[in-house]
Protein backbone atom coordinates (compact mmCIF):
# COMPACT_ATOMS: atom_id res chain seq x y z
CA UNK A 1 0.00 0.00 0.00
CA UNK A 2 1.61 3.49 -0.96
CA UNK A 3 2.42 6.02 1.32
CA UNK A 4 2.16 10.19 1.55
CA UNK A 5 4.22 12.57 3.51
CA UNK A 6 1.71 15.14 4.63
CA UNK A 7 1.51 17.69 7.23
CA UNK A 8 4.08 16.43 9.48
CA UNK A 9 3.15 12.69 9.45
CA UNK A 10 2.44 9.73 7.19
CA UNK A 11 -0.29 8.18 5.67
CA UNK A 12 -0.93 5.31 4.05
CA UNK A 13 -3.80 4.93 1.01
CA UNK A 14 -5.04 2.98 -1.19
CA UNK A 15 -5.71 3.34 -5.14
CA UNK A 16 -8.17 1.45 -7.53
CA UNK A 17 -10.45 1.96 -10.08
CA UNK A 18 -10.12 5.03 -12.98
CA UNK A 19 -12.77 6.96 -14.78
CA UNK A 20 -12.78 10.60 -14.50
CA UNK A 21 -13.49 11.75 -11.61
CA UNK A 22 -11.96 10.64 -8.05
CA UNK A 23 -13.92 9.12 -4.98
CA UNK A 24 -12.36 9.41 -1.30
CA UNK A 25 -13.18 8.14 1.71
CA UNK A 26 -12.33 8.77 5.03
CA UNK A 27 -12.84 6.43 7.93
CA UNK A 28 -14.18 6.55 11.17
CA UNK A 29 -12.22 6.41 15.07
CA UNK A 30 -10.73 3.18 15.90
CA UNK A 31 -11.28 1.85 12.03
CA UNK A 32 -9.42 2.00 9.30
CA UNK A 33 -9.41 2.04 5.09
CA UNK A 34 -11.25 -1.12 4.67
CA UNK A 35 -14.12 -0.42 6.71
CA UNK A 36 -15.04 0.76 3.00
CA UNK A 37 -14.15 -2.71 1.46
CA UNK A 38 -17.90 -3.09 -0.62
CA UNK A 39 -18.25 0.44 -0.91
CA UNK A 40 -14.71 0.86 -2.95
CA UNK A 41 -15.11 -2.24 -5.16
CA UNK A 42 -18.40 -1.11 -6.25
CA UNK A 43 -17.27 2.55 -7.12
CA UNK A 44 -14.17 1.28 -8.77
CA UNK A 45 -16.00 0.42 -11.22
CA UNK A 46 -16.67 3.89 -12.56
CA UNK A 47 -14.65 6.04 -10.55
CA UNK A 48 -10.81 6.62 -9.29
CA UNK A 49 -11.28 5.49 -5.55
CA UNK A 50 -8.69 6.73 -2.80
CA UNK A 51 -8.92 5.44 0.53
CA UNK A 52 -6.54 6.43 3.20
CA UNK A 53 -6.11 5.85 6.73
CA UNK A 54 -5.82 8.51 9.40
CA UNK A 55 -2.86 9.22 11.00
CA UNK A 56 -2.85 6.77 14.12
CA UNK A 57 -4.68 4.55 12.34
CA UNK A 58 -4.67 1.17 10.22
CA UNK A 59 -1.04 1.75 8.25
CA UNK A 60 -0.43 5.15 8.30
CA UNK A 61 2.13 7.01 10.93
CA UNK A 62 1.38 6.63 15.10
CA UNK A 63 0.68 9.96 16.97
CA UNK A 64 3.31 11.00 19.03
CA UNK A 65 2.35 13.86 19.78
CA UNK A 66 -0.86 16.66 20.52
CA UNK A 67 -2.93 17.44 17.45
CA UNK A 68 -6.49 19.18 17.02
CA UNK A 69 -9.17 18.50 14.67
CA UNK A 70 -8.16 20.65 11.98
CA UNK A 71 -4.84 19.11 11.67
CA UNK A 72 -6.79 16.41 10.40
CA UNK A 73 -8.81 18.20 8.07
CA UNK A 74 -5.24 19.78 6.69
CA UNK A 75 -4.25 16.08 6.41
CA UNK A 76 -6.71 15.27 3.83
CA UNK A 77 -6.65 18.31 2.05
CA UNK A 78 -3.06 17.68 1.92
CA UNK A 79 -3.86 14.39 0.11
CA UNK A 80 -5.87 15.63 -2.25
CA UNK A 81 -3.56 18.30 -3.30
CA UNK A 82 -0.85 15.95 -3.69
CA UNK A 83 -2.96 12.75 -5.33
CA UNK A 84 -6.03 14.59 -7.57
CA UNK A 85 -5.73 17.39 -9.92
CA UNK A 86 -9.40 18.12 -9.33
CA UNK A 87 -12.21 18.80 -6.67
CA UNK A 88 -13.27 14.86 -5.28
CA UNK A 89 -16.21 13.32 -4.12
CA UNK A 90 -15.67 13.06 -0.38
CA UNK A 91 -17.20 10.57 1.17
CA UNK A 92 -16.04 11.07 5.48
CA UNK A 93 -17.75 8.64 7.92
CA UNK A 94 -17.80 9.50 11.68
CA UNK A 95 -14.23 11.50 11.92
CA UNK A 96 -14.33 11.22 8.17
CA UNK A 97 -17.36 13.35 8.26
CA UNK A 98 -15.97 15.65 10.81
CA UNK A 99 -12.99 16.34 8.05
CA UNK A 100 -15.55 16.34 5.34
CA UNK A 101 -17.80 19.31 6.49
CA UNK A 102 -14.39 21.35 7.79
CA UNK A 103 -13.05 21.04 4.60
CA UNK A 104 -16.03 21.99 2.40
CA UNK A 105 -15.22 25.41 5.06
CA UNK A 106 -11.71 25.82 4.71
CA UNK A 107 -11.16 24.52 1.02
CA UNK A 108 -14.25 24.21 -1.06
CA UNK A 109 -12.23 24.11 -4.07
CA UNK A 110 -11.62 20.67 -3.26
CA UNK A 111 -14.93 18.94 -2.42
CA UNK A 112 -17.18 18.23 -6.07
CA UNK A 113 -19.53 16.60 -3.53
CA UNK A 114 -20.13 15.51 0.24
CA UNK A 115 -21.43 11.92 1.54
CA UNK A 116 -21.54 12.32 5.69
CA UNK A 117 -22.00 8.98 7.40
CA UNK A 118 -23.02 8.35 10.55
CA UNK A 119 -21.55 11.70 11.89
CA UNK A 120 -22.37 14.99 12.83
CA UNK A 121 -21.35 19.19 12.39
CA UNK A 122 -22.18 19.79 15.90
CA UNK A 123 -19.76 19.92 19.15
CA UNK A 124 -19.17 16.79 20.78
CA UNK A 125 -22.70 16.20 23.08
CA UNK A 126 -21.75 17.23 26.37
CA UNK A 127 -23.49 14.29 28.29
CA UNK A 128 -21.57 11.80 25.88
CA UNK A 129 -18.08 13.36 26.85
CA UNK A 130 -17.89 12.28 30.57
CA UNK A 131 -17.81 8.66 29.19
CA UNK A 132 -15.68 9.27 26.43
CA UNK A 133 -12.53 10.74 28.71
CA UNK A 134 -13.00 8.01 30.90
CA UNK A 135 -12.70 5.70 28.10
CA UNK A 136 -9.69 7.52 26.90
CA UNK A 137 -8.08 7.33 29.77
CA UNK A 138 -8.50 3.84 30.53
CA UNK A 139 -7.12 3.47 26.96
CA UNK A 140 -4.09 5.51 27.54
CA UNK A 141 -3.21 3.39 30.62
CA UNK A 142 -4.16 0.09 29.57
CA UNK A 143 -4.87 -0.45 26.05
CA UNK A 144 -8.35 -0.98 24.30
CA UNK A 145 -8.35 -4.74 24.89
CA UNK A 146 -10.15 -4.56 27.91
CA UNK A 147 -12.38 -2.04 26.93
CA UNK A 148 -13.99 -3.80 24.19
CA UNK A 149 -16.70 -4.71 25.67
CA UNK A 150 -18.48 -1.02 26.15
CA UNK A 151 -16.71 -0.18 23.01
CA UNK A 152 -17.93 -2.20 20.15
CA UNK A 153 -21.60 -1.36 21.27
CA UNK A 154 -20.80 2.24 20.76
CA UNK A 155 -19.44 1.17 17.40
CA UNK A 156 -21.72 -1.11 16.26
CA UNK A 157 -25.53 -2.24 16.57
CA UNK A 158 -26.32 -5.45 17.89
CA UNK A 159 -27.33 -6.90 15.14
CA UNK A 160 -24.46 -7.19 13.35
CA UNK A 161 -22.80 -7.99 16.79
CA UNK A 162 -24.72 -10.88 17.28
CA UNK A 163 -25.59 -11.98 13.77
CA UNK A 164 -24.09 -15.91 14.15
CA UNK A 165 -23.41 -15.55 10.21
CA UNK A 166 -21.03 -12.39 11.07
CA UNK A 167 -18.96 -13.64 14.10
CA UNK A 168 -15.88 -13.51 11.65
CA UNK A 169 -16.60 -10.05 10.89
CA UNK A 170 -16.76 -8.64 13.92
CA UNK A 171 -13.78 -10.52 15.31
CA UNK A 172 -11.95 -9.13 12.93
CA UNK A 173 -12.48 -5.42 13.76
CA UNK A 174 -11.90 -6.64 17.43
CA UNK A 175 -8.37 -8.15 16.61
CA UNK A 176 -7.87 -4.27 14.38
CA UNK A 177 -9.13 -2.41 16.89
CA UNK A 178 -7.20 -4.11 20.17
CA UNK A 179 -3.77 -3.84 17.34
CA UNK A 180 -3.84 -0.29 17.39
CA UNK A 181 -1.79 2.13 19.73
CA UNK A 182 -2.69 3.52 22.95
CA UNK A 183 -1.36 6.66 23.03
CA UNK A 184 -2.08 7.41 19.04
CA UNK A 185 -5.45 6.59 19.98
CA UNK A 186 -5.86 8.75 23.03
CA UNK A 187 -4.46 11.50 21.38
CA UNK A 188 -6.28 11.03 18.65
CA UNK A 189 -9.91 10.76 20.77
CA UNK A 190 -9.01 13.87 22.40
CA UNK A 191 -8.43 15.83 19.08
CA UNK A 192 -12.26 14.33 17.63
CA UNK A 193 -13.86 14.57 21.17
CA UNK A 194 -12.76 18.11 21.75
CA UNK A 195 -13.70 19.66 17.96
CA UNK A 196 -15.96 22.99 17.70
CA UNK A 197 -19.18 23.39 16.06
CA UNK A 198 -19.58 23.71 12.33
CA UNK A 199 -23.17 24.17 12.25
CA UNK A 200 -23.74 28.19 11.95
CA UNK A 201 -21.17 28.17 9.33
CA UNK A 202 -22.68 25.34 7.08
CA UNK A 203 -25.83 26.85 7.79
CA UNK A 204 -23.95 30.55 6.10
CA UNK A 205 -22.72 28.80 3.04
CA UNK A 206 -24.03 30.86 -0.29
CA UNK A 207 -22.59 27.75 -2.32
CA UNK A 208 -23.28 24.39 -0.80
CA UNK A 209 -21.60 21.06 -2.59
CA UNK A 210 -24.04 18.54 -3.28
CA UNK A 211 -24.43 16.38 0.13
CA UNK A 212 -25.68 12.87 0.89
CA UNK A 213 -26.32 12.58 4.61
CA UNK A 214 -26.78 8.68 5.83
CA UNK A 215 -27.10 7.27 9.50
CA UNK A 216 -28.17 3.63 11.09
CA UNK A 217 -31.35 4.16 12.81
CA UNK A 218 -29.20 3.09 15.77
CA UNK A 219 -26.47 4.82 15.79
CA UNK A 220 -25.29 5.49 19.59
CA UNK A 221 -22.54 7.59 18.79
CA UNK A 222 -24.03 10.12 16.24
CA UNK A 223 -27.58 9.40 16.25
CA UNK A 224 -30.35 10.08 13.79
CA UNK A 225 -31.09 13.78 15.34
CA UNK A 226 -27.63 14.73 14.29
CA UNK A 227 -27.95 14.01 10.65
CA UNK A 228 -31.18 15.98 10.51
CA UNK A 229 -29.48 18.75 12.25
CA UNK A 230 -27.07 18.66 9.17
CA UNK A 231 -30.01 18.22 6.71
CA UNK A 232 -31.24 21.32 7.87
CA UNK A 233 -28.57 23.23 8.00
CA UNK A 234 -27.06 22.37 4.41
CA UNK A 235 -29.16 23.64 2.00
CA UNK A 236 -30.48 20.53 -1.01
CA UNK A 237 -28.89 17.90 1.31
CA UNK A 238 -30.64 14.74 1.36
CA UNK A 239 -30.74 11.87 4.25
CA UNK A 240 -31.14 8.40 4.13
CA UNK A 241 -31.58 6.31 7.78
CA UNK A 242 -30.71 2.67 7.09
CA UNK A 243 -32.71 0.04 9.36
CA UNK A 244 -30.89 -2.24 11.86
CA UNK A 245 -27.60 -0.68 11.29
CA UNK A 246 -25.22 1.36 13.95
CA UNK A 247 -22.72 3.41 13.97
CA UNK A 248 -20.48 1.70 11.25
CA UNK A 249 -23.14 1.39 8.55
CA UNK A 250 -20.72 0.71 5.46
CA UNK A 251 -19.68 -2.23 8.02
CA UNK A 252 -22.68 -3.41 8.88
CA UNK A 253 -25.63 -2.91 6.05
CA UNK A 254 -22.74 -2.58 3.04
CA UNK A 255 -24.86 -2.92 0.46
CA UNK A 256 -27.65 -0.66 1.57
CA UNK A 257 -24.53 2.14 2.06
CA UNK A 258 -23.34 1.43 -1.59
CA UNK A 259 -26.79 1.96 -3.03
CA UNK A 260 -27.22 5.31 -1.34
CA UNK A 261 -23.70 6.41 -2.39
CA UNK A 262 -24.13 5.26 -6.34
CA UNK A 263 -27.45 6.09 -6.86
CA UNK A 264 -26.47 10.00 -5.27
CA UNK A 265 -23.24 10.00 -7.22
CA UNK A 266 -24.83 9.17 -10.31
CA UNK A 267 -26.77 12.43 -9.62
CA UNK A 268 -23.77 14.47 -9.28
CA UNK A 269 -21.13 13.33 -11.54
CA UNK A 270 -20.41 12.30 -15.39
CA UNK A 271 -18.84 9.53 -14.79
CA UNK A 272 -21.49 6.58 -13.34
CA UNK A 273 -23.83 5.22 -15.74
Amino acid sequence: MPSIDVNGTTLHYIETGSGPETVVFSHGFLMDHRMFDHQIAELATCYRVIAFDHRGHGQSAQCRTPFGMYDLVDDAAALIRQLCDGPVHFAGMSTGGFVGVRLALRAPELIRSLTLIDTAAGAEDQSAMKQYNQLLFAVRLIGTRPLLGKVMPILMAQPFLTDPARTGEVATWRKRIVNLDKGSIYRFGKAIFNRDSVLDALEALTTQPPTLIIVGEDDIATPVAQSRKMQAAIAGSSLVTIPRAGHSAPVETPAAVTDAMTGFLAGVSTSAG
